[in-house]
Formats: C-alpha cells, sequence, structure tokens
C-alpha cells in the first residue's frame, strides 16, 4: 500500500503502479498494466482494465467501466455508471464462428483531457478525445470528439454551448468564453 493511500480489504488490486493518496473502495478491480495517479478517489465496483492510464487527481463514482485503450489526464470528474468502449466492431466470435482471442481486438484509443466532465450513466465510444474541462451531459453517448470547454449532451451527444473552468455556463466571444459567474475569459 502507498503512503496514505487506503485500498478496501474487498478491492481485488493487481497494478503496482498506484500514485500516494489514492484511496480504493468496496470491490474495484484494478488489472495489472493499469497506472493510477496521486490523490484519486476510485469508487466502488469500478473496473480499470490493463494498461489504462490514469493521471492525478481524478474523481471516479461507482460503477464505471474503463477498458483497455483509455487514457484520462489530471483533474477528470467520471461520474456513475459511466462505461467506455473499446473496439469499434466488437464481436465474440470471428466469420468462422470461433471464439475470438485477445489478439483479435481492434483496440481503439480514447483521451479523456485535463479537467473534463462525463456525467452520470454516459457511454464513451472509443476512438475519441474528450477536450479540456468539457461537460458531458448525464445519460449522453458520445459518438465524436468533444471540443474543450463544451457542453454536449444526448443522445448521440451534440454541441449544446460552453462551459467555464468553474463549471458553469459560459457565452462564445469571438474565438473565447466569457463566464458571468466568475467572469473569467478563456480562449478556445
Amino acid at each position: 500500500m502507498q503512503q496514505n493511500s487506503f485500498f478496501h480489504k474487498s478491492a481485488f488490486i493487481e497494478s503496482h503502479d498506484i500514485g500516494i493518496n489514492t484511496k480504493i473502495w468496496h470491490n474495484a478491480h484494478i488489472r495489472k498494466g493499469a497506472k493510477i495517479g496521486n490523490d484519486c478517489v476510485i469508487g466502488k465496483n469500478v473496473y480499470i482494465d490493463e494498461n489504462v492510464i490514469i493521471g492525478n487527481k481524478v474523481k471516479i463514482q461507482n460503477n464505471v467501466s474503463i477498458y483497455h485503450g483509455v487514457a484520462i489526464e489530471d483533474g477528470v470528474f467520471i461520474g456513475p455508471h459511466v462505461c467506455f468502449t473499446n473496439d469499434l466492431m466488437p464481436r465474440a466470435i470471428k466469420a468462422d464462428g470461433t471464439l475470438k482471442g485477445y489478439s483479435d481486438w481492434k483496440i481503439a484509443k480514447t483521451r479523456i483531457k485535463y479537467g473534463a466532465s462525463l456525467g452520470a450513466n454516459s457511454t464513451i465510444l472509443c476512438g475519441i478525445t474528450i477536450g479540456k474541462f468539457a461537460m458531458i451531459g448525464a445519460g449522453s453517448v458520445v459518438t465524436k470528439d468533444v471540443p474543450d470547454y463544451a457542453l454536449v449532451y444526448g443522445n448521440p451527444a451534440k454541441l449544446k454551448g460552453y462551459v467555464c473552468k468553474c463549471g458553469f455556463k459560459a457565452r462564445k466571444i469571438k474565438n473565447a468564453i466569457k463566464c458571468d459567474r466568475c467572469s473569467l475569459i478563456t480562449a478556445l
């Protein structure tokens, strides 16, 4: 166990690359090769597949599944029941009817950038990038790249506006956004 970290006794942890002050709760499963940064909170029943990369100060709520091919940068919030995919054409069997093996999967990389927030029950299709401080509405199905500071929601998720670093909706002004709450102006 790392200094100041907490790993619940029911968590199944195969990785040896977990940062300090990270908390891993009930029944979480962290696969070998997963890399988790400092000051993270991994909720109950979270599954983190092998070779997933998670930055520092990431909060992952209960019942999230993060599969091989996903990289999550620092300061990301992942709401409960978010599910990441990693194969655009998943099949259990090959064309000849035999069971697919590990080498038969075509993993598409997914990247969640600094400070992004993914709402509860979102589904994130593989092969996309979610931009810095972007916000994904609850229940959304994200099928394409999301720009920095974008607010997207729906099925499929569509651009509905922009959000400030503080989390409140912002107005687009030329090539920037302005927050009426905190007055921050951020270039897009």
